[in-house]
């Protein structure tokens, strides 16, 4: 009997290890006949996705953008008013705008932008306002009203330029495609080194300048850092250095090309008559003294003051029309006839700076058009201002030599770098 309980035993103990075996056994997978399809998962692409655009902080995507600029008796709430932005809102955003901008300053001619929904009242969300190139003006019309100022970003590239004279500064910095502002820089710079109005065919200059973009246009020019001007075979230089009392240019040893006062009254123009002893008046028909000289320009070209000083006198009187007389110190006196009118503020006892705009030329009083009659006056006494030695203003500061005349250095090589146009003077033509 036992023997048959072991034999038992010892089966259900086979039978168990089997089936554990079985059940812990390697799995294989069964090779199929017939061929596996692949699918293909496509990659979302997502360079083809479109950014939203945005202009000035707003997604114009479903929305027209209106380019304008302010016409003559135009202002905020009618351009506002004529995209439907009702008048509560309006005198809302008003005061919003207080201490932010001045809404009375919107110029006639000055550009903005609407950003409005396409439907046929063309509703406004905003609108931005430019002021100038650089700065703008938010003005938001929905959710929170509200009003803010922006700044674009603006690029400052060195440039440099070179020409030939043939005619005159003027023409030949314009035929370079460079604008007024710079030629004015130009001969205020070299302005008692060189007479502007007595250059000869075949002076040359050459300049490295900065020149300010926003939005990729030029919207005007920074410092002149170094230039030559080649005048009557004579070199003259001029370098730009900061000594903490402004800008100045300085020549090679470091001189100031600055004198204490400005060479002209009026930017960069021409000179129609000089002053002299003996001189044909084109209104009395007779020869007199003209103890000025006389600077041709548009009507309303500013007119300058060129030093320091205190206004002695603004008034109108038959002969000098429209004028200014500014008392600079105990020595020096200068006046400004035929104005068109005074710059506002200029009256008797007023401080005046250097280069302050104190009227417009104009032909008042006893005058053959628009010009302004430049006056000079030494210890009470009419002098030619054209020709007068005047002093010049402080020096690079021996403390600061080093540094200037490693700038000096290095200004040198590149302006010596810098080659002139081919000589083709212009042709002539004629009958």
């Amino acid at each position: 009997m036992k023997a048959v309980w072991k034999i038992v035993g010892g089966l259900f103990i086979i039978i168990v290890l089997g089936a554990v075996s079985w059940y812990f056994r390697p799995y294989t997978y069964q090779e199929y006949s017939e061929p596996i399809e692949e699918v293909t998962i496509p990659i979302l692409d997502t360079a083809n996705i479109l950014s939203p655009e945005i202009y000035y902080g707003y997604v114009i995507d479903s929305m027209e953008v209106i380019h304008k600029s302010i016409k003559r008796n135009e202002f905020l709430a009618n351009i506002l008013a004529d995209h439907n932005i009702d008048y509560q809102d309006i005198r809302l955003l008003s005061e919003r705008a207080r201490g932010v901008f001045d809404i009375r300053k919107m110029g006639v001619r000055k550009n903005y932008e609407l950003i409005c929904y396409k439907d046929d009242k063309q509703t406004a969300k905003a609108m931005i306002y430019h002021p100038n190139a650089i700065d703008y003006v938010i003005f938001n019309l929905e959710d929170s009203v509200y009003v803010k100022l922006g700044t674009k970003e603006v690029i400052t590239l060195e440039k440099t330029s070179s020409g030939i004279i043939y005619n005159s500064l003027a023409v030949s910095m314009d035929d370079n495609g460079m604008k007024p502002q710079l030629t004015n820089d130009m001969a205020d710079i070299f302005a008692w080194e060189v007479d502007f109005f007595r250059l000869y065919p075949g002076d040359r200059y050459k300049l490295i300048y900065d020149e300010q973009f926003v939005d990729g246009q030029s919207i005007g020019y920074g410092d002149i850092k170094g230039a030559v001007f080649e005048h009557a075979n004579e070199k003259y230089y001029a370098f730009f250095f900061e000594q903490g009392s402004g800008i100045e240019y300085f020549d090679e040893a470091g001189n100031s090309l600055r004198k204490t006062f400005l060479k002209y009254p009026v930017k960069f123009s021409r000179i129609s008559s000089r002053y002299s002893g003996r001189r044909f008046h084109p209104v009395q028909k007779r020869y007199k003294s003209h103890k000025g000289t006389d600077f041709a320009a548009p009507q309303g070209t500013p007119i300058r003051t060129v030093g320091d000083g205190i206004v002695t006198e603004a008034r109108y009187t038959k002969y000098n029309g429209n004028y200014v007389k500014i008392k600079h110190n105990s020595v020096y006196s200068t006046q400004y006839l035929h104005m068109v009118k005074m710059a506002r503020g200029i009256r008797p006892g007023v401080k005046v700076r250097q280069g302050q705009t104190i009227g417009f030329v104009g032909h008042t009083g006893l005058a053959n058009g628009n010009h302004v009659c430049y006056r000079f006056w030494k210890y009470g006494q009419q002098v030619d201002a054209l020709r007068i030695d005047l002093p010049s203003s402080e020096p690079v500061q021996d403390t600061l030599m080093t540094d200037y005349q490693l700038i000096v250095a290095n200004l040198k090589i590149a302006l010596d770098a810098i080659t002139y146009p081919a000589e083709e003077p212009p042709v002539l033509s004629g009958k």
